[in-house]
């Protein structure tokens, strides 16, 4: 369980500081109305983005140790409790400022993390049978088509749809982790969930770059983060035997409610709209920043 722990805490922080890459680069990207080649090449122009994906790709591979190793509902607290590390890197590497409801969150999410760390017990089964596979890639396929409807709406309710099916796409991923076949090369090819995890994980990505141009961090990350925490969760405890500690189980769910809660007040920390996101994607690129209009709620984006 400590070698789980720990890269799923490692984890965490790539995730975290990939974040905020990934903002910044998606944000100076031309605004794509429908998925193309042509977003993608300015996305992979991007070397923030492209570091934010690398630090993310690192993060995965330390993730599928925790995975394969601790309950669902653990993981999936612990490496969504990476927007607690966005904040302090958009403090290191932004100059943003913590809000007293930021540090809040951060209190929350460690002790959550800590309460459910205490509560949780042994991982349930790593195998399940063939239909739950084929269901995992058919909800990647849906996933998919869901994305091209969406991509052509604007403002927050399309950035909430698409960081729900990024959601769905990262959360799909891990449940392809936990129960892939993994006993010879020919088992693994031949396996739905295989092609689940791949198709997941890289909608996921493209679902999210296209909700945080569209949207709000705020709308894109909480909707996400609701699916791809609860939902993995839930399946882990429902279908795969995940369960916490006996006699400890008002721990986990304590620890697992206060660490997504502290998740969602985190979820508005570096919501950029308007002229302060085009100024900080300015400042980030060395060019002057803009000044927003005093009093307005872009101005108190950026004093943040």
């Amino acid at each position: 369980m400590l070698l789980g722990l720990t890269t799923a805490l490692v984890a965490t922080v790539c995730f975290g500081v990939a974040a905020v890459f990934q903002a910044r680069g998606a944000r100076s990207a031309p605004r794509a109305n429908r998925v193309r080649a042509r977003l993608l090449a300015a996305l992979v122009r991007s070397w923030q983005f492209v570091l934010g994906t690398l630090l993310d790709i690192v993060g995965f591979a330390l993730s599928i140790v925790a995975l394969r190793s601790l309950p669902l509902f653990l993981v999936q607290a612990v490496t969504n409790a990476s927007l607690a590390v966005t904040a302090l890197a958009a403090v290191w590497l932004m100059g943003a400022r913590l809000r007293r409801s930021d540090v809040a969150g951060i209190v929350a999410v460690v002790v959550g993390l800590t309460l459910l760390a205490l509560g949780s017990g042994k991982e349930g089964q790593d195998s399940a049978a063939s239909a739950f596979h084929w269901a995992l890639l058919a909800t990647t396929v849906v996933m998919l088509l869901l994305t091209l409807v969406l991509v052509r709406r604007s403002w927050n309710a399309a950035a909430a749809g698409l960081g729900l099916l990024a959601g769905v796409g990262f959360g799909v991923t891990s449940l392809a982790v936990r129960v892939l076949d993994v006993q010879s090369l020919a088992h693994l090819l031949a396996d739905p969930a295989t092609y689940a995890l791949v198709l997941g994980g890289l909608g996921g990505y493209l679902a999210y770059a296209l909700a945080l141009q569209r949207g709000t961090v705020t709308a894109a990350t909480a909707a996400g983060t609701v699916m791809e925490t609860f939902g993995p969760a839930l399946v882990g405890v429902t279908v795969l035997g995940d369960a916490a500690r006996p006699g400890f189980e008002w721990c986990a769910l304590t620890g697992f409610a206060v660490a997504v809660g502290g998740t969602f007040l985190l979820s508005r920390f570096g919501e950029l709209e308007g002229e302060s996101a085009e100024a900080v994607v300015a400042g980030a690129g060395g060019e002057a920043e803009p000044p927003s209009r005093p009093g307005s709620p872009d101005d108190a984006a950026v004093r943040r």
